[in-house]
């Protein structure tokens, strides 16, 4: 499977860690590898790696990240650059030859995203060219990506799972 990591970019910690936190849970439970957060917000880290230590996996995040730095050093080591933006590319385009890439590094923005990480990305991708969450677009990219593999993922060395159900919660304790 394409190792996948996804950099938060433009994080606001008095206005978007509700956001944050949920593109972090997207990313893990999705099939990404970790996130990287370009800012420092240790209530998202550590809401991330609750979970990742109650429900199971390898999921890293870490904070403080300088974004461009962080880019560069991907595509220094093999890997690509993959911004989700409303006004790039169409995903159904690339999606075939992104598959082939054996290191994706997904970028989402928050705010608005500066103009050099459109150049500094190997490419720009749209997911509908249509407003809408950076949230959808990572899940959709994801999802486009691994071909629903992801959707069977185990999560080894967690504390509980969920039994599915047709009408009920039920949770078993590990």
């Amino acid at each position: 499977m394409t190792d996948i990591v996804v950099l938060r970019i433009g994080h606001r910690p008095e206005r978007d860690q509700r956001v944050t936190t949920h593109v972090g849970l997207t990313s893990r439970a999705l099939g990404a590898r970790g996130m990287y957060l370009a800012g420092e917000d240790r209530g998202v880290v550590r809401s991330i790696r609750d979970v990742v230590h109650r429900w199971g996996g390898e999921f890293f995040i870490r904070d403080g990240i300088k974004w461009r730095h962080c880019m560069q050093r991907w595509k220094d080591d093999g890997g690509i650059v993959v911004h989700l933006t409303m006004y790039g590319e169409s995903l159904v385009d690339h999606e075939e030859k992104l598959r082939t890439f054996p290191k994706i590094m997904v970028v989402v923005g928050a705010e608005k995203v500066p103009g050099e990480v459109f150049g500094i990305a190997d490419y720009n991708i749209s997911i509908t060219s249509q407003p809408h969450s950076e949230i959808s677009s990572l899940a959709v990219f994801l999802d486009r990506i691994f071909k629903g593999k992801e959707l069977n993922l185990k999560f080894e060395g967690g504390r509980m799972k969920i039994i599915p159900s047709r009408d009920a919660k039920i949770t078993e304790d590990l």
